[in-house]
This record gives C-alpha cells, structure tokens and sequence, in this order.
C-alpha cells in the first residue's frame, strides 16, 4: 500500500502524556478530513486528596467518540488498570473492535461484564508476537518484560513510516513469569528503519536498571525465612510475578497463602486461565487459616497504597472480620509509595505500628521491591536497538517528558517531541510537529455516575469539607411574617468556650429575623427572593463568627 499524496500518519495522546497513568493513545491515517483511527490502551488514573468522594477518573473520549465511526480497533498493550480500566466506562462511547493476548483477555471481560457491555463487545484474542492488520495499520505484537504477565509492545507498520509504541516495559534478563524482552525483533525493526518511537518515561530520572525479579525471589525468601509470627504481605494485585514470587517463598519456608482482598482473586483467576501459577498449593480460605498456626501462614493482601477500603487498611483499624494482626506480627510492604499516597500510607503504617506490628519497606529492605518501568540505562538500550529517527516521550509528568526528551537528543536521535494530552502531532510527511489541538480532559465516576471534571457536585463537596454547611429554614405567612423559625443547623461548623456552637447558631438566627423584617413586601411575598437574602446574610454572618462562608440550604415554607 502506497501513501496518497494528502495522507499523514498522526499521534494523539488523550490520556497518559503529562501525566503517569489514564494512558488512552490514538494514532491516525490519511488525509485530514478522512483520517482512520486505532486507539492503544484505554486506562484510567485514581482520585486523591483532593477529589473527595471519587475513586477513578477517566479519560475524556469527546474527540474520538465524535469519529467513532472511523476508528478501527482498539489494541491493548497489557492489562493494568491504567492501560484497561476505563474500558468498561467509556467502550459504549467508541464501540470499536477490541484486540488483547489471552491473560488481558480475561481480565477485560470482567470489567466489561461488570459495566454490562460485555454482550456487546467484539473481543479477539491475540496471541503473543501476533499481528493484528486494520485498514493501513499492521500492528505486531513484540513480547516485553514488566510487572504482569503478557505486557506487550508495538511494531505499528503504515505506509508511512513504523512507530514502536513501547507501552509499559523494562528489560529484566530473568523475568519468572513469560519471557524476555525481544530484543532481536526491536532490532530488526531498527534495521528496516523505524520512524517514531513513543515511549515510557516513568523512570527516566533513575539512573541504571530497574532490577530483576529474581532478585525479589532471593530477598523475599530470605526475609520471610526470619519472621516467627503471622506475615502479612502487602503488593499490587496486578504484579502477577511478585504475587508468585511471595507464594512461592511462603511454600519454601513452610507457610501457606491466605489471599486477602477481592483483587487479589481476580489476578489469581486470570493467572490460572493461562497456565500460571503451577506448581503451588491452594490457597487457604478464611476459615482454614485461622486454625494455622502463627508460623504457618502468610496473608497476601491488597491495600500498599494505603486505599481507605482496602484490605490492609481493615487489618490496620482492626475491622478486618477474618485477619487479626498484633505485636510478634509482620507485614511486608512490597511495593513503591505511588507520588501522591503518601499520607495514606504513612497513617496506615502508623495504625499497624501503633498495633505492635513490625514493618518492613524497600526503604529499609530495598531489595523486596523492583520497578517495573525502565531506568536510564535501560533507554539508552532500546534506544540502541531501534534507532529511532523521532522520539516522543510518553506516560509521564511534564518533567519526566522533557528529561526523557532531552535524553533522546543526547542519543542523537534526530527529532523529539513532547505532546501534552490533546496535542497532535503529525509524524510524517515532513518533521514532526504540533498541528491541531483537540479536546482533552478528565471525567469522575462519582457515586457510579460519570460526571465532567471538577462538576458542582464535586465542587460543593469540596466547599463542604472546608468551610461547613449551614440549613436554615423559616415559615411565613401570606404577609410575608414569620410564623416560625428561622430555625439554623450546621455540619461541619465549630464551637468553642468563648463561642459555643448554640451561641453561634442563636447569633445566626436573629441575622436572619432581623435581615427579613427589613424586607419589603415585595421581597418578602418572593419565595427566591428570600431564599437568596438568607444564604447571603449567613454567610456574612458567620465569616464573622468563624472566618469561613460555608454552603447555605436555605427553605422558605409558607401558611
């Protein structure tokens, strides 16, 4: 297939490029008004701080689902939640084609059969180094070592020109789970000349390698082999390999596996329908470990990230119905702290502390944790083997970016580039540039609604938590007199001896008296009218009183 003369070969990053996580990538072909499109990962981010009440953040799909018609397929590099969990939301919107390998496969169906969509999917299973062709783009699998099991990179061959899409990666020579990172075919793919490559960033600031997981295997056995009590150990669900690599070294010292939280079944599940996990002994139900001995069993459990519901975060309030940990207890934290977690987890590692609960991180056992994102040197290598002629630097904050950039350029790749979510960029003909700038931004789900970013919901939430809430409520008669009231309640709104909380409520409520016997009878016979007059006398009345103007639900009742 020849290149028409108004074709362009294109990349659009919606999610995942400023950003680590929500990874939602387009790449496009063809002629500006007749462009055909595939889409690669469709993942989500997690709420924080400082979105109260939301849990998971999608993704806006605005521009693709406004060419739903013209996408080809959506291609799955792996099945980690920033790379399929926004899936289930937001494949009702695109309806295209979804192509994944067997063990992202299985996962995928559990989330679109929760969302209902499953029925109506169009799901093909890939297997491992496979080719999927749609219209001008022929998409080759290329195997890639990371922290779950099939991960997978890009050859995307078009008329224009080849992008390796690199997707999550790391170069692990002794992996445990699936196998090495195929760097003969990357090298070949640099020997036919590839024209871009779009490529993770995560640890472009860190210098060497990432490290082994076989490595972890020597670390976690060796610590686990020292412990006397119950262990708990704590790790994402969705690193199938260090999931194997705990069990495994519970069985070598003589400790079964107790399985600790809904995730952490569903990985189990997924391994097992594609042969792994072999070898192991089954895992123990609640009701069986709790007549092990301390010494014989070990609880793998979700929550290292200090997530509110999660079930470490149960264990550490001591709420947990089934897992009780004490002092001559453990619990491993094999994982890094996720920027932005923090606070979660230093409250949760205090709460076990406070429980007598000895703790072990990589900070002061560095060797129980290995990332699963390429460091420094490891770039350097695939920037070896593919030889690029551009290199756009993704799944990254700003500063990852442009580290990742300049990385690049002191590789002597010829061009780089550095799209934020919703840039454009045409890839060839011609040097790579910005040339359209499209809708890009965030949804909440929220309550299991999906809502625009930063709604009124979320906005009154927010407002709520930092200044309080006030609801008055007053009844008039057809004068416009009061009959009873304004009686105020507050949430969220202090006292203290100088200012008890009844004072201030007794001080807000003769505001009110007083602000609607000056009214005139017109106001007054205006339900709105005396609503909006209420909310605004509050909130002057107690930034007087408290410094703060907090939300007012004021109802007007007429007799």
């Amino acid at each position: 297939m020849k290149p028409k003369p108004d074709d362009e070969l294109v990349f659009l990053p919606l999610g995942g490029s400023n950003e680590i996580g929500m990874n939602f990538n387009c790449y496009g072909y063809g002629p500006p008004d007749d462009r055909k499109w595939i889409i690669v990962d469709v993942g989500v981010t997690f709420g924080d701080q400082t979105t109260p009440g939301v849990e998971i953040i999608l993704p806006d799909p605005q521009f693709m689902e406004e060419n739903a018609d013209d996408i080809l397929g959506i291609i799955l590099t792996h099945a980690h939640e920033d790379h399929i969990g926004a899936m289930g939301w937001l494949w009702p919107r695109l309806r295209a084609p979804i192509y994944a390998t067997p063990f992202t496969a299985f996962l995928l169906r559990e989330k679109m059969r929760e969302r209902g969509c499953l029925d109506d999917a169009d799901i093909t299973e890939v297997p491992l180094s496979g080719t999927i062709t749609l219209g001008p783009f022929e998409s080759t699998l290329i195997t890639l070592t990371h922290s779950i099991p099939e991960p997978n990179g890009l050859a995307i061959k078009t008329p224009l020109g080849t992008i390796l899409h690199t997707g999550d990666w790391k170069i692990d020579p002794d992996p445990l789970l699936g196998g090495v990172t195929d760097a003969d075919a990357i090298r070949r793919l640099g020997d036919e000349g590839v024209l871009a490559m779009v490529c993770d960033s995560t640890n472009v600031f860190v210098d060497g390698h990432a490290g082994s997981e076989a490595d972890v295997r020597v670390q976690m056995n060796d610590l686990i082999g020292k412990l006397k009590g119950k262990v708990a150990v704590a790790c994402f669900a969705s690193n199938v390999a260090r999931m194997d690599t705990i069990i495994r070294a519970a069985q070598a010292n003589g400790r079964r596996v107790c399985l600790v939280g809904r995730s952490m079944f569903r990985m189990a599940a997924a391994a097992g329908s594609v042969g792994l996990f072999k070898g192991l002994e089954p895992f123990l139900n609640d009701a069986e470990a709790r007549r092990f001995p301390d010494d014989k069993i070990l609880y793998l459990c979700t929550g290292s990230q200090g997530e509110a519901r999660a079930a470490l975060a149960r264990i550490a309030d001591g709420a947990h119905p089934h897992v009780k940990l004490g002092s001559g207890d453990h619990c491993i934290f094999s994982s890094r702290v996720i920027p932005g977690n923090e606070v979660p987890i230093r409250n949760l590692q205090n709460k076990m502390a406070e429980r007598g609960i000895r703790l072990y991180t990589e900070r002061d056992h560095p060797g129980i944790h290995v990332s699963g994102h390429p460091c420094r040197d490891e770039l350097k290598e695939m920037y070896a083997w593919a030889r690029p002629q551009i290199a756009v630097p993704t799944h990254g904050e700003r500063r990852h970016l442009l580290e990742h950039a300049a990385l690049a350029r002191d590789l002597q790749v010829a061009q780089t580039i550095a799209p934020r979510n919703g840039d454009m960029v045409r890839l060839a003909p011609g040097r790579a540039e910005v040339i359209d700038e499209v809708t890009a931004g965030r949804l909440y789900v929220d309550g299991g609604v999906v809502t625009v970013e930063n709604g009124d919901a979320l906005r009154e939430r927010k407002h709520a938590s930092h200044s309080g809430m006030l609801a008055v409520s007053v009844v008039l008669d057809e004068r416009g007199r009061i009959v009873s009231g304004p009686q105020v309640r507050s949430i969220g709104l202090p006292g203290d001896q100088d200012t008890p909380l009844d004072d201030a409520l007794d001080q807000l409520e003769q505001a009110v008296e007083d602000m609607i016997k000056r009214l005139n009878s017109d106001e007054r016979d205006d339900d709105d009218a005396v609503e909006q007059a209420i909310s605004r006398t509050l909130k002057k009345a107690s930034h007087r009183i408290w410094q703060r103007r907090p939300i007012v639900e004021a109802t007007v009742l007429r007799v």
